[in-house]
């Protein structure tokens, strides 16, 4: 969820993946994955997450031409929507409660618990800073021991001890799972020097069997739940129905410096919202962002308002009620995102601002317009209604539907 805005052990096969992956793993771990909603944060959520669109972009640019890219200024709050894990670091271990992001490749703790050195800890001569769309921090580099579960415990794994951080109010730090070129420049002073994410190492160790990570998400109503599953080294087909439909990571900078695909989109039978073009997937954004031209067509579609209190758009129940599904398509299968999954909880509209009574889409503006390279970010409101495969050795991005695609929770 950053650089550029809390989740289970079983032991499965791989049976329903299609396509021809370089390994097969029938042993991957998984690890629970706990969602939070910041009450105290929430009402900002649309600004949140287009600070962290703006940084992710910027990010990218930086990353294409190999130089610093426009910083990003942005006022520091604490993220609305996180997800979050219990990590092990040291020997023995400490427990850490860490933001799970794929937008973002650096670990690092000392947030909130401070940090304890053990005699697996190694400090490198090494400073590490990041800066996120909702916060920041920096510190010193170490080594140690990063226990993931009973199953996973990775020896040598480089993380970052903060000294300083802003906007990580009620957790520890973040468990970064994007891709290692995100890690560029975020030591010094061995600015080129790559740092391996936990996935890296996990499967460099022998530990995985494939170098890859399964997600899990569920559609909730309640401001904190454990409802989320993240699997190391293959995928749980206990959570999701029929095949796995695999796309390339895109070409298309910025996004491929991300876990970056191209899709389209369209409303109902023939309304064109987005054509063919370069987005991200990100478990740190909580919405549903598309450019400002497929943004306008939606709404056009949709009748929809714009809210002036909670910053989303607003319908009545007799345009819910004409409400149609948004169709994805991703390298040539098609998702339906149904009316029922364009909703922001109704449960929750008082957490963000908003009145009970209302009905919110979580589709929402990026604002820049198609050809910007990065042109929607499928956020969590997207990944709660499709299992999703991260998966490194192939360069590629996975999409299932799972018991919850239709869901109508919201």
């Amino acid at each position: 969820m950053f650089p550029a805005s809390s989740l289970l052990t079983t032991i499965v096969l791989a049976l329903a993946v299609s396509a021809n992956p370089i390994v097969v793993s029938d042993s991957p771990v998984t690890l629970p994955l706990a969602r939070r909603l910041n009450t105290t944060s929430v009402h900002n959520l649309i600004r949140h997450d287009l600070a962290r669109a703006k940084y992710l972009r910027a990010r990218g640019q930086r990353l294409k031409f190999d130089a610093d890219a426009t910083v990003i200024k942005e006022p520091v709050d604490n993220q609305a929507v996180s997800y979050i894990a219990s990590i092990g670091v040291g020997n023995p271990a400490k427990t850490y409660q860490l933001i799970i992001d794929t937008g973002s490749s650096n670990t690092w703790v000392g947030a909130g618990t401070s940090y304890t050195v053990t005699g697996t800890s190694s400090k490198t001569s090494n400073r590490v800073s990041v800066t996120y769309g909702s916060g920041s921090f920096s510190g010193t580099e170490y080594t140690d021991t990063v226990t993931i579960a009973s199953g996973l415990v990775i020896s040598g794994q480089g993380i970052g001890v903060a000294s300083s951080s802003s906007g990580f109010s009620g957790t520890d730090g973040i468990l970064g799972i994007g891709p290692t070129i995100l890690t560029q420049g975020t030591l010094s002073p061995a600015t080129s020097t790559l740092i391996p994410t936990v996935t890296d190492n996990a499967f460099a160790k022998g530990l995985i069997t494939a170098n890859q990570i399964g997600i899990s998400f569920q559609p909730t109503t309640v401001e904190e739940v454990v409802n989320g599953e993240l699997s190391w080294g293959g995928v749980d087909t206990s959570k999701f129905t029929g095949s796995i439909t695999y796309t390339p990571v895109t070409t298309t900078s910025p996004a491929s410096f991300y876990w970056g695909i191209n899709q389209s989109i369209r409303y109902s039978t023939s309304t064109s919202i987005l054509s063919s073009t370069a987005g991200i997937v990100d478990t740190g954004t909580t919405l549903l962002y598309i450019a400002t031209d497929a943004y306008n067509r939606y709404r056009s579609a949709t009748g929809a308002v714009l809210d002036s209190n909670t910053g989303l758009l607003r319908i009545t129940s007799a345009q819910f009620a004409n409400l149609k599904s948004l169709f994805f398509t991703i390298n040539g299968a098609t998702f339906e995102f149904t009316a029922n999954a364009q909703l922001w909880p109704r449960s929750l509209n008082t957490a963000i601002g908003g009145s009970a009574s209302n009905i919110y889409l979580v589709v929402a503006d990026i604002g820049t317009s198609t050809g910007a390279g990065l042109d929607f970010i499928n956020g969590y409101a997207f990944l709660e209604r499709f299992y999703t495969v991260f998966d490194t050795a192939n360069k590629r991005v996975g999409f299932a539907t799972t018991p919850f695609t239709t869901a109508t929770t919201n």
